[in-house]
Parts: C-alpha cells; structure tokens; sequence
C-alpha cells in the first residue's frame, strides 16, 4: 500500500491528460492579473452604517473625496449585489445575527472592512453588557481602519489596501474558486447572551457536568 503522505504514480497513458490538467492552473495564474484589475475598479460596497462611523463612510462617498474614483460609486442597499461589507460603527448584541445573515447573503467573492474602533474591538463600549468586541469573532475581516470615528481619509485608506489585497490573489489558491461549496457562518442567537449554533455541543456537556 502507497503511503498516503505521497501522491499516487499516474500510468503513462494518462500523463499527456495530466499534462492539459496542470496547463489548466498556468492559465488561470495568467489570467489573475486582468481578473483581480476588474475585480478591484468595481468594487460594490454595502450600505450598511451603524453608529457615527456611518457618517463619515456617507462623506467619502460625497463630492468632496469621491470614492467613485476608484470604481466604488455603487453603494448597494441589498447583499445580493454587494460584494463588500463596511462595518462602520458599533455592534450591539442585537445587531450582530442580522450583519451575520447579510454576510452570508453576499455573494462570492466578498471582503468585510471594519472601520473603527468598535467594528475592531469594542472601541469605548467594548466593556458593555451588549456590544460586541469586535465584529471578527465571527466573520473574517481583511482590512481594519482605526479611529474614533475614522476620517474619510483614513477610510479613503483602507479601501486602497483592500484593493491591494485583490491584487494579490490567486484563483488557484482563494477557496471561492474551488470545487466544493463555502460554508455559510451558522447565525447565532441572542438569548441572555450571544450563543453560537457551533457552541451549542459544549453548552450541552457543560449543562449535563453540573446537573
């Protein structure tokens, strides 16, 4: 039996198959470069303000710092035709199943930017019975912003950093290009506190320890 740590021998009939298999991957390396050039001059982010940070987010895209430049005018209401997530300001425990419902509602590819201190990690409130200390503990973020609220500068920013995070993947290697299916984040549910649905097997145990 071969071990399985070592990739299986392939007959010789089948190698020129191989072959047209591996090419496969060149062409899509070679096409990464025009491919992530439109992703990233088209960015569609979601309008989705929750505190003060929300205010400034509206001041980008104004006439003044026109984020349009950068492909970015088309502020959607709807996830569905989003491909971005500006978490711009406090998130409460109440809030946080809806910003993850909508989360799972964007379509792939998707980026989440947290701006702000609270999206980050609580910001003033971090130490209150009903906000969230960041919103990372249950989505992945790519890009933070940091400020109390951030200028439109500073916002301005981050969205270039997202674009260079764009720039650099790769189609063979981003898991929304692979074969199997991403897995949405279970929703979790507010009762005396946040519980998560991936929790709920230690909820039990802990539950049944005590009793």
């Amino acid at each position: 039996m071969a071990d399985k740590d070592k990739s299986p021998e392939v007959p010789k009939e089948l190698r020129a198959q191989v072959a047209i298999s591996n090419f496969g991957d060149l062409i899509r390396g070679a096409l990464d470069k025009p491919y992530n050039w439109g992703r990233r001059n088209s960015v569609w982010p979601m309008m989705f303000g929750l505190a003060c940070c929300g205010i400034e987010m509206i001041s980008t895209a104004a006439s003044r710092y026109d984020f349009s430049r950068f492909g970015m005018e088309v502020m959607r209401p709807s996830p569905r035709q989003s491909d971005l997530m500006l978490v711009s300001g406090t998130v409460t425990k109440k809030m946080l199943p809806q910003i993850i419902r909508l989360y799972n509602q964007m379509p792939e590819p998707k980026y989440v930017v947290a701006m702000g201190a609270c999206a980050s990690g609580g910001g003033p409130f971090k130490e209150g019975y009903n906000v969230v200390a960041g919103i990372d503990k249950y989505i992945p973020v790519d890009v933070y912003i940091s400020g109390c609220p951030p200028t439109p500068q500073a916002l301005l920013h981050g969205l270039i950093k997202l674009q260079k995070l764009i720039d650099n993947q790769s189609l063979n290697r981003v898991p929304w290009y692979g074969e199997e299916p991403v897995e949405a984040i279970p929703v979790p549910v507010l009762g005396p506190d946040i519980m998560t649905p991936l929790d709920y097997k230690k909820i039990k145990k802990e539950t049944k320890s005590k009793g």
